[in-house]
């Protein structure tokens, strides 16, 4: 496989991954050039120790590169840790220039399509993770299966119980579950439908002028 088969073929890949796919669902720019730096640079390195004759060598190198990748922010989510994964591997398939030379854009195009289908909006679109804090100490864990149920309308509930205080009477609880189908209206709209925003300000300001005439008197 030629060096300029693998560079496009990286370039493009990640691009497609980076960008496409993670920046315009999650809209995280600092994680966006996290993705891109990392698989260049590995690209990059992959390349160079590609021409080392000496197989351990190799070796040796890949895994000095893997060792000081670190994901130390408590901000990343394992879905990002995934994309992660994917431009580490990206970089290192079209680094390591498999023969023949289909090999490196079918294996990428295949990951990359894997990684559209898996985060897309339709798979496990209703299915919900919460850490909830409950101003209660649930025992019965069929009590507190029915109350999780209920507070967020699921129709299939998961969870586990990660701190029970029987001091401050609180349950916190790492939650799963399947949110029902929702209507054609959200909460939200209605409620700003029942609002009357304009009644507030039309009361307030002969209050303002009211104020105002005895500030100037």
């Amino acid at each position: 496989m030629s060096l300029a088969i693998a560079i496009i073929t990286d370039l493009s890949a990640i691009t497609v991954l980076a960008y496409v796919l993670y920046f315009r669902r999650h809209r995280r720019r600092d994680l966006l050039l996290s993705y891109v730096a990392l698989n260049i640079g590995v690209l990059a390195v992959t390349i160079a120790l590609s021409s080392v004759e000496v197989g351990i060598g190799l070796g040796i190198g890949l895994f000095g590169i893997l060792s000081i990748i670190r994901l130390r922010s408590d901000q990343i989510t394992q879905q990002e840790i995934a994309y992660y994964f994917v431009s580490l591997v990206l970089g290192l398939i079209a680094g390591l220039r498999p023969t023949p030379e289909w090999t490196a854009p079918a294996l990428s195009a295949l990951i990359v399509l894997a990684m559209f289908v898996v985060d897309g909006h339709w798979t496990a679109s209703r299915s919900r993770r919460r850490t909830i804090t409950l101003d209660r100490a649930y025992l019965d864990e069929s009590e507190l299966a029915q109350v999780l149920r209920t507070t967020f309308d699921a129709v299939f509930v998961r969870f586990e119980v990660l701190e029970l205080d029987l001091v401050r009477e609180t349950t916190l609880v790492d939650v799963r579950y399947q949110a029902a189908k929702t209507t054609g209206r959200s909460v939200a709209s209605e409620a700003a439908a029942e609002i009357p925003a304009s009644a507030p300000m039309q009361e307030s300001r002969p209050d303002a002028a009211a104020t105002r005439q005895r500030v100037s008197a």
